[in-house]
């Protein structure tokens, strides 16, 4: 596997982002997380999605540290710090969720308070069905976790076409049209920063094609065997949508419904807030999962 690294002055002096680099090696892919507070601190993971990288929560990793807890980052394969497999064919959902695995196993984190949204749920829910000896409880944020059974809609199948067939994958501009308020220039370039040309972006490309939609794709099995677990979750699991974004809406009723564990949480709605709701209301969520930890423990 050919695997392209992004070079360090990429990521220097980017607005709002002051963070120290962490490196974890899983299967011969450097992997890139942020590790923020102290060790010995209860672990909240956030897990992005496509096609951000970590950068995504550097509003909330600040309140989250004041309020005493460790904040892991980590950098999904492909993106931000993290190491890039330069072919489509490298990469496969199995993977994906192999890495973070290796992540969250190599860093043993016990305790753990996930937040995922985006593809951060598609991978972190499957790491919460194995492993849910590890989590204490979960934030669900615009995420899903698809078998191929049911539709994606119709605003999912225009991503996915454009995805694979634009000739120019411009990240920036993606994460501002999936914001409801305007990114300014620089937090734009922030977000293409991992991305030097073209060749770096096969991960990122690649993500929209990887989410099941028929029964017999390869991650169909695998997501329903999951399933099978948080049909049985009755750790607290919170739901935090947002009221503008068009690909996962509705998605946080079938959770509700599925999951145990959602029964009698204080679910909401993020308002005036995108796909990518951690831009627009990053302060709001951080004191949602501070607050959510100090009514369920």
């Amino acid at each position: 596997m050919r695997l392209l690294r992004t070079p360090d002055e990429r990521f220097e002096n980017l607005p709002g982002y002051d963070f120290e680099p962490h490196y974890i090696e899983v299967d011969g892919v450097r992997i890139h997380y942020l590790d923020e507070g102290p060790r010995e601190a209860p672990p909240v993971l956030l897990m992005h999605g496509e096609p951000s990288w970590c950068y995504l929560y550097r509003k909330m990793v600040p309140p989250l540290v004041a309020a005493g807890f460790r904040v892991v980052a980590p950098d999904l394969v492909g993106f931000g710090r993290s190491d890039k497999p330069a072919e489509r064919e490298d990469y496969s959902y199995q993977r994906h969720v192999d890495w973070m695995r290796g992540v969250v196993e190599g860093l043993d984190l016990q305790g753990i308070t996930m937040f995922c949204q985006d593809w951060g749920g598609l991978i972190g829910l499957r790491l919460l069905a194995e492993q849910m000896e590890r989590f204490t409880r979960v934030v669900a944020a615009n995420t899903f976790l698809p078998t191929g059974e049911i539709p994606l809609g119709k605003a999912f199948e225009q991503w996915r076409e454009h995805s694979q067939t634009t000739p120019v994958f411009n990240i920036g501009k993606i994460i501002d049209k999936g914001t409801v308020n305007e990114l300014a220039p620089e937090v734009r370039a922030a977000y293409d920063a991992p991305f030097p040309d073209e060749s770096y972006k096969a991960g990122a490309r690649v993500f929209p094609a990887l989410v099941p939609n028929t029964p017999d794709d390869p991650a169909s099995a695998p997501n329903k065997q999951a399933w099978k677990a948080l049909y049985k979750c009755q750790l607290p699991f919170l739901t935090a949508f947002s009221d503008s974004d068009p690909i996962t809406k509705g998605g946080d009723m079938l959770l509700r419904m599925a999951i145990p564990g959602c029964q009698g949480q204080s679910h909401t709605t993020i308002e005036a807030a995108g796909h990518f709701l951690q831009e627009d209301k990053g302060e709001e969520l951080a004191q949602l999962i501070i607050d959510f930890v100090a009514g369920s423990e």
